[in-house]
């Protein structure tokens, strides 16, 4: 028995990491999918999906349906508006990549949704390569390879398999995190213009490429800075911004509404906050929604901001001095407080922040770090469990303002 084990994981090992990362995107998608079928069985007429729903009503559920009516329908010129004369919900919250990409696929099959399962699906399992790619020089193979499991099978992992832009941008941002790090520069040309247009967080990358350039002009002793890679950061950076204001610009020129995609996200965030919202502030979103939580939860509104602020210094402190998080290199570690700060300034947190966190994924390599058996295995345990409460409560309940995906 102990020379067959052995011999399986030699084999296991020598095996080459595209076949081994197949294998354990296969088995999560496997685990995924098992999840989602006893989250149907569980389904009621109470919720949102009715009673004894099919996998392919989850693959076209919640915001899924807003990219295929962009797919189907494109965007509004004129914006709907509620009975009290503000915007209301309407497709240009929607970024166009994934909709349009997963309509040419699916008019394979003569389905919208299996199209965006099949690019969800595929995109997933290219990201999870990206992911393995980018950390494996980091942290070793094994690691980078436990960093995959975590995130193939986290708590969020149903979004590979549901008809979300979020494995998409994913495998883009891997690309593009690698590729800075490996000062291949030129690929960013490509992948930050569709990243821009498959869902908001290019603004992100775009701070995140002048910290990256800061930090190399910084360290341009030890690690030379030639003119040519300064005038790539200079010209990326500005590339990355542009793109991540041109979808207001768009949505401007096409509604005659210059404040159309601004009104549009804040038609959602009015549904949380009593009174309305004015418009557009950086920062307040966290503050008005710490407060609205700890008053639903019977706690005093005060505390919130108090959380927050005390949250916000744990992970700075975490980024900056955790021995895992700093193992994990400092492009990983720019990254993540650019899409901190970015979330910071435009998300207002609900129901949908766990899945806001998807491209915070490279921190899995920081969980995968430590080498004990029972401390990974107890990772994917709660990697596990996370991933059956989040599709049992957006799926098999999902019929209250805190259960959107």
């Amino acid at each position: 028995m102990a020379r067959l084990a052995l011999s399986t994981a030699r084999t296991w090992a020598q095996a080459p990491h595209a076949l081994r990362i197949g294998i354990i995107y296969l088995v999560a998608r496997v685990t995924t999918t098992a999840f989602l079928l006893l989250a149907a069985s569980l389904s009621t007429a109470s919720s949102r999906f009715g009673a004894d729903p099919g996998l392919a009503n989850f693959i076209v559920g919640w915001d899924a349906q807003w990219y295929w009516l962009v797919a189907e329908s494109g965007y509004p010129t004129e914006l709907p508006t509620t009975e009290s004369g503000e915007v209301a919900e309407n497709a240009w919250a929607f970024m166009p990549v994934f909709a349009y990409a997963s309509k040419a696929i699916g008019f394979l099959f003569g389905s919208w949704g299996v199209g965006a399962f099949l690019l969800s699906l595929i995109a997933g399992y290219f990201a999870c390569l990206a992911l393995h790619r980018s950390l494996c020089g980091r942290i070793g193979s094994s690691a980078a390879t436990w960093a995959v499991v975590f995130f193939a099978t986290g708590p969020i992992a149903a979004m590979f398999q549901v008809g979300y832009a979020e494995t998409l941008f994913l495998l883009l941002l891997f690309l593009a995190l690698d590729a800075t790090s490996r000062r291949n520069y030129v690929l960013l040309y490509l992948l930050i213009p569709i990243m821009a247009f498959t869902r908001p967080g290019i603004l992100a990358f775009a701070l995140y490429l002048g910290l990256h350039g800061v930090l190399r002009w910084w360290h341009r002793q030890e690690d030379p800075l030639s003119g040519r890679e300064v005038t790539h950061i200079i010209v990326l950076g500005s590339l990355a911004t542009a793109t991540g204001f041109a979808w207001q610009v768009i949505a401007g020129l096409a509604t005659g509404d210059s404040g159309a995609y601004l009104a549009t996200e804040l038609a959602w965030r009015r549904h949380w906050v009593a009174g309305g919202v004015e418009g557009f502030v950086p920062f307040e979103g966290w503050i008005q929604a710490s407060q609205f939580w700890f008053d639903f939860w019977g706690m005093p509104q005060w505390w919130g901001p108090v959380v927050l602020a005390l949250l916000v210094v744990a992970a700075g402190v975490a980024l900056l001095y955790s021995p895992q998080v700093r193992a994990l290199g400092a492009d990983v570690r720019l990254w993540s407080v650019s899409y901190l700060l970015y979330l910071l300034a435009v998300f207002f947190p609900q129901s949908s922040t766990f899945r806001l966190l998807l491209p915070l994924s490279p921190l899995w390599g920081a969980a995968a770090v430590p080498r004990a058996r029972a401390w990974r295995f107890g990772v994917l345990a709660v990697c596990l469990l996370g991933q059956w409460l989040w599709i049992y409560h957006v799926y098999a309940l999902g019929n209250t303002f805190w259960q959107v995906p």
